[in-house]
């Protein structure tokens, strides 16, 4: 057992020193787009699946509430949310329906869609991402594999290469907390 647990922590220190060396302009790319969205009057929407559902809710309660300190709420929402969406429009249509018909109901040229996707090809996901930059939207995504489809999509992409969703999500988990860091900072400058 303690093999495993020393494997396991191994495997995150390993993933974690790659984003401190060399993903740390993507954590600022990621961030400037989210301010850049906020500041110019338009929203964020999130969304995944599984633990990427999650994540996603984390990410809008963090900015919507606050992160560290007190200030304005920004306009993040999480598309994974509502289960009366989520299951009307299951069943109305398909569970790859879910995200993309929020995104058409939501979305305004210059917002911004943050996805989350671990094998960067759920195809929930990648429907809404299409569609939003169909809409003018931009695309942020957090993937735990490089070179996905959802990669390609994306305006900015966080490519984690884990050996699986935990490994991707604790990265993940790390990268959008310091992205939350970096837009209230931005935004609450001179406050």
């Amino acid at each position: 057992m303690k093999h495993l647990v020393a494997d396991t922590i191994a495997t995150h220190a390993r993933l974690v020193a790659e984003l401190e060396q060399r993903q740390v302009d993507i954590l600022l790319a990621a961030a400037r787009m989210v301010v850049d969205c906020i500041r110019s009057g338009g929203k964020v929407l999130v969304c995944g699946n599984g633990g990427s559902a999650g994540d996603a809710q984390h990410v809008a309660g963090e900015l919507m509430g606050r992160f560290l300190r007190e200030r304005r709420a920004f306009p993040v929402l999480a598309l994974t949310a509502d289960t009366v969406v989520l299951t009307a429009v299951s069943n109305d249509y398909s569970f790859e329906s879910v995200f993309v018909r929020q995104v058409e109901g939501l979305l305004r040229p210059g917002d911004v869609l943050w996805a989350f996707s671990t094998s960067g090809s759920s195809p929930n996901v990648l429907i809404a991402a299409e569609r939003a930059k169909q809409m003018g939207g931009k695309i942020l995504a957090f993937t735990g594999r490089p070179q996905s489809k959802l990669e390609r999509l994306s305006d900015v992409c966080l490519p984690v290469n884990a050996p699986g969703s935990a490994p991707a999500q604790e990265v993940h988990q790390l990268a959008y907390h310091i992205i939350c860091r970096l837009v209230e900072q931005d935004l609450c400058e001179g406050q």
